[in-house]
C-alpha cells in the first residue's frame, strides 16, 4: 500500500506586538496632545508599556516654559535613556533641539510641539507598527491619560500674544483655532464615553475663533459661530460639567456670566491676571492689561453671585519695586480671588523679560512670594469658611476608606483644593453626589452626604 507523503507545515509565528513606553510633562494642553498621540498609535497596533522595561521605545513629551519645568524634562529624557535606551523627545522643549542634543545626544528623535506626524513618523522608523484591525480596537473617546470621569478638551493651538516673560509664542505658534463643530462634536464624544466633566483648555480661550474669522459651522441643525460664547453655549447644552480655564478678561468675556448664572456651565473661570500692578503689567505686556478687572471681577459676581475665580501670579518681575508689589497686595485683597497660585518671576531663556532694567534679587523674590502666598491663603480661608452649613453638588474622583476625595464647582483637577465626603462606602468615582458642607480650612472642605 502506497502511503502519501504527509506534509508538515509549520505554525504561523504571531508578530510580535510593538510597545510604547510614554512619560508626559507639563500642562494640560501637553497632555491632549500625549493623548492624540497615543490614541493614534494605538488605532495603529501599538500597546502602551506601563514601564521602561516593557517598552521597544519610550516617547517624552516634554515642557519649556521655565528653566524648572526644562531641568525637569531633561532629567525625564535622562531617565527614560538610562532604563530604556530608546528615545524619542517631543513637545514644547523640542523647539529647542539643541538643548535636547547637547545633553542627551543618543536620542532617537527630536519633534517640537504639535508635531503629531512627526513623532508618529519617528515611531514608525524606529518601530515599524503590527496593525490587526480585527484586534486592535480604539474606544470612541480615544486614549484618556486622565480618569473615565472627566477630560480635558483643547479648542486652539498657539497664542498671538507678546507676553515679554513667555516664549510658548515661539514654540507652539500663532493661535489656530479648531473649527466649533470640530470641538463640539468631540465634546459630545466624550459626554457619549461616560465623561462627567469636560475642561476647556488653550493659550487663550477668549481668543477662540479670532483668527478664523468666526466662521460658521453646523452643529445639532444649527449655525454656531467660532467663537468663545457659542462655544460655551453649546459644550453647556451636552450635559456635563463644563470648566473654562485660560480665559483673558476681555469685554465679551462678560456675555458668558449668565450661562454660569443659568447651570449651563459651571461658574468657575481660570484668569491668568499675573499681576496688579498696571506698570508691571504693562512691562510684562500683558492682553487687556488697561482694562479696570477689579470693576469686570465686581460685575461677574453681580451677575453670579456663585463664581469662583482662579488666577496666578508673578512677583519678582525685572522692575517691581516694593509698592508695585504692595498694589498687588491691595489688587489682591480687593479682588478676592477664590484659588490663587504665584511664581517667583525665572528668566527663560528667549524671553525678551531678560532684557529689563532691575533684576530683583532671589531672596526678596522669595519673600514676596511667600508674602503673597500668607495674604491669598487668608482670603481662601475666609471664603471656604463662608461655605460651611451650604449644599453642594460634587464629582468624586477617588475613594480613601470611608472618605470620598471629590470636587465642587469652584475646584479643577490637581490645581484646586478638594471636598472630602464622610460616604460610609456608599459612592463610587465618577459619581455626582450632594453633599452638606461640616468644616473647612485653607484649602479643602469637608462634607457628609446630603440626606
Amino acid at each position: 500500500m502506497h502511503l502519501r507523503p504527509r506534509i508538515m507545515r509549520a505554525m504561523p509565528v504571531a508578530p510580535r506586538i510593538p510597545k510604547v513606553g510614554f512619560v508626559s510633562l507639563g500642562c494640560p494642553k501637553a497632555l491632549v496632545d500625549s493623548e492624540r498621540i497615543l490614541t493614534h498609535l494605538r488605532a495603529e497596533g501599538y500597546v502602551v508599556a506601563p514601564a521602561y522595561d516593557d517598552a521597544d521605545l519610550v516617547v517624552v513629551n516634554t515642557c519649556g516654559f521655565i528653566d524648572a519645568a526644562i531641568d525637569e524634562s531633561l532629567d525625564a529624557i535622562g531617565e527614560a535613556l538610562e532604563q530604556n535606551g530608546r528615545v524619542i523627545v517631543t513637545g514644547c522643549l523640542g523647539a529647542r533641539p539643541e538643548k535636547i542634543l547637547a545633553r542627551h545626544p543618543r536620542v532617537l528623535k527630536v519633534t517640537g510641539a504639535q508635531a503629531y506626524e512627526d513623532v508618529i513618523g519617528a515611531v514608525h522608523e524606529h518601530l515599524p507598527p503590527q496593525h490587526d484591525p480585527f484586534l486592535d480596537l480604539v474606544p470612541p473617546q480615544g486614549v484618556k491619560l486622565t480618569p473615565r470621569h472627566y477630560a480635558y478638551l483643547k479648542i486652539s493651538e498657539g497664542c498671538n500674544h507678546k507676553c515679554s516673560f513667555c516664549i510658548i509664542p515661539s514654540m507652539r505658534g500663532r493661535l489656530a483655532s479648531r473649527p466649533i463643530d470640530e470641538v463640539l462634536r468631540e465634546g459630545e464624544k466624550l459626554v457619549r464615553a461616560g465623561v462627567k466633566e469636560l475642561l476647556v483648555i488653550s493659550q487663550d480661550t477668549s481668543a477662540y475663533g479670532s483668527d478664523l474669522k468666526y466662521m460658521k459651522r453646523p452643529w445639532r441643525d444649527q449655525e454656531r459661530e467660532t467663537r468663545f460664547l457659542d462655544l460655551a453655549r453649546g459644550l453647556g447644552e451636552l450635559g456635563a460639567w463644563v470648566r473654562l480655564h485660560y480665559v483673558y478678561p476681555y469685554p465679551h468675556v462678560d456675555d458668558v456670566i449668565p450661562l454660569m448664572a443659568e447651570g449651563k456651565v459651571l461658574p468657575y473661570l481660570d484668569v491668568p491676571f499675573q499681576h496688579g500692578s498696571p506698570a508691571v503689567l504693562k512691562r510684562m505686556k500683558r492682553p487687556a492689561h488697561a482694562e479696570n478687572t477689579l470693576a469686570r471681577i465686581r460685575a461677574w459676581r453681580s451677575v453670579c453671585p456663585e463664581l469662583v475665580i482662579r488666577s496666578t501670579f508673578i512677583v519678582g518681575f525685572p522692575g517691581e519695586t516694593e509698592a508695585e508689589f504692595e498694589e498687588l497686595l491691595e489688587w489682591l485683597d480687593e479682588a478676592q480671588l477664590d484659588r490663587v497660585g504665584c511664581f517667583a518671576y525665572s528668566p527663560v531663556e528667549g524671553a525678551t523679560a531678560n532684557a529689563l532694567p532691575g533684576a530683583v534679587p532671589e531672596e526678596v523674590k522669595a519673600e514676596r512670594q511667600a508674602r503673597f502666598m500668607e495674604r491669598a491663603q487668608a482670603i481662601s480661608t475666609a471664603r471656604l469658611a463662608k461655605r460651611v452649613g451650604t449644599r453642594m453638588r460634587v464629582l468624586i474622583d477617588r475613594i480613601d476608606g470611608d472618605i470620598a476625595v471629590a470636587r465642587g464647582p469652584g475646584d479643577a483637577p490637581e490645581i484646586d483644593g478638594v471636598v472630602r465626603v464622610r460616604s460610609g462606602g456608599r459612592l463610587r468615582v465618577g459619581d455626582f453626589a450632594d453633599v452638606g458642607i461640616t468644616a473647612s480650612d485653607a484649602y479643602d472642605l469637608d462634607a457628609c452626604v446630603a440626606t
